[in-house]
């Protein structure tokens, strides 16, 4: 799954298009490593998210194309905010 989809599956961040804008400003990075919106996420990947108030770190547990609300935290789990 693209990197930009799972952060909204996931409703990390709200719509797709904010996704790719960060990802294509090089605020989102993979294992340690800056990634596109194109970016293929794989089960287990460390994903850090900077913001503007700070950073988040989540470790990607499932990818799934559609989640309901209630479940959408059950696809990461943060490391370090």
């Amino acid at each position: 799954m693209r990197i930009d989809k799972f952060l909204k599956v996931s409703r990390i961040l709200k719509r797709r298009t904010v996704a790719q804008e960060a990802a294509s400003a090089g605020k989102i990075s993979v294992n340690g490593k800056v990634v596109k919106p194109s970016y293929r996420l794989k089960e287990g990947d460390v994903v850090e998210l900077d913001y503007l108030s700070g950073a988040v770190k989540f470790r990607v547990l499932a990818l799934k194309e559609t989640v309901k609300k209630d479940e959408a935290a059950s696809l990461y789990e943060v490391i370090a905010e």
